[in-house]
Formats: structure tokens, C-alpha cells, sequence
């Protein structure tokens, strides 16, 4: 697999989306990869195939493990004090199954920089690095001030802002703005009938 350096906010999206997915934050859901058919379907959201990251073949539960695994380290780079802490784990995540960067042309001719995996890594060593990647870039681009938490009141998730104008508070608008947004509502109607 090759990782291109440039596309930084898909491994970013990945790190804040993989931590969500942590029954801590779906409280009321439980799990929400709690097989390797979610694994795969979770994956496929972010179009990535679970088969191009294992050499073809199916996901298994080991891979649902080394994933949850996974997506604690994610949300502890995200949740880092420091953009130096935010670097240091990035790049522990990256280095997983990163090689050095390569320079190649893109599907459009061109030169972009990509970090190519190792042959055989598995498939959290896949992800680790596309995050890692993702990480860094995000860093690099927009400064640590965009790795968040939700403001959601009781969300416990996480996410990396690469929004262009850097105003995402919710780890999952539709989700947690929304659910804000019907309280909001409720409140005011309730006011306006108490009066």
C-alpha cells in the first residue's frame, strides 16, 4: 500500500473516527467494531478495503483485537497535551509498517510523496501507519490546536478538525450537533410554553 503525504486528513479522520468507535464513547451502543464484519463495513466508510490491507484474505478476530488495540493508541495521540507528544506518537504509529517516503507520480502525472508499506504487515500495522501519516500531516498543515475533543455535553469522543475553516466542535456533527441542536430546541419550546 502506498500512503500519499499529501491526503493527510484521511488518516486524521481515521485516527478520531477508529477512537469513536470505543464502547467508552458509544456509551449506548456498546462497540461498535465488535466483529470482523464491522471491521470490514467500517473500512469500506472510509474507502478502505480490509483485503488490500491483509494480502487478500478475510478479516479475523485477531485483526478486530490488534485493531481495538489500535484505535486506544489513536486516541491518545489525539488527546496529547503537546504538538511534540502529537509528533512523537504520529510517528510511532507511522513507523509501524511505513517505509522511507518515496517520490512517484500520481494517477494524474503528478510527483507526490507517499509512504509505502512493508510487504506482509498486517492489517492494524497498515492502519497505524496510514494514521500515523495522517497525524503528522495534520500537525504539519494545521498546527495541534485542531486535535479536539467533542463539546457535545456527555460525548466522549475525539476528532482532528481538517475542516478549512477550523470550527468543527462535534466529533460526529450529524450525530452529536444534532442531538445539542433537538435539546436546544426542546428547552426553548419548553421556556416559551412556561410563560
Amino acid at each position: 500500500m502506498r500512503i500519499s503525504i499529501t491526503d493527510y486528513a484521511v488518516g486524521a479522520a481515521l485516527a478520531g473516527d477508529l477512537a469513536n468507535t470505543s464502547p467508552t464513547v458509544r456509551t449506548t451502543a456498546g462497540d461498535t467494531l465488535p466483529t470482523p464484519e464491522a471491521l470490514t463495513r467500517f473500512l469500506a466508510e472510509h474507502g478502505l478495503r480490509l483485503d488490500a490491507l491483509a494480502d487478500g484474505r478475510s478479516p479475523t478476530g485477531d485483526d478486530v483485537r490488534e485493531i481495538h488495540l489500535l484505535r486506544r493508541e489513536a486516541r491518545g495521540v489525539v488527546e496529547t497535551e503537546t504538538e511534540d507528544q502529537a509528533v512523537a506518537g504520529a510517528a510511532v504509529l507511522a513507523r509501524r509498517a511505513g517505509l522511507s517516503p518515496v517520490l512517484d507520480r500520481d494517477p494524474g502525472g503528478r510527483w507526490q510523496w507517499y509512504v509505502p508499506t512493508a510487504p506482509g504487515a498486517s492489517p492494524a500495522e497498515e492502519l497505524a501507519a496510514i494514521i500515523g501519516v495522517g497525524l503528522l500531516g495534520a500537525v504539519r498543515a494545521l498546527g495541534h490546536g485542531r486535535f479536539r475533543a467533542c463539546v457535545a455535553p456527555g460525548c466522549r469522543g475525539v476528532f482532528v478538525d481538517t475542516s478549512r475553516g477550523g470550527r468543527r466542535v462535534y466529533c460526529m456533527p450529524d450525530r452529536c450537533g444534532n442531538r445539542l441542536n433537538v435539546a436546544n430546541h426542546r428547552a426553548r419550546h419548553r421556556l416559551g410554553s412556561a410563560q
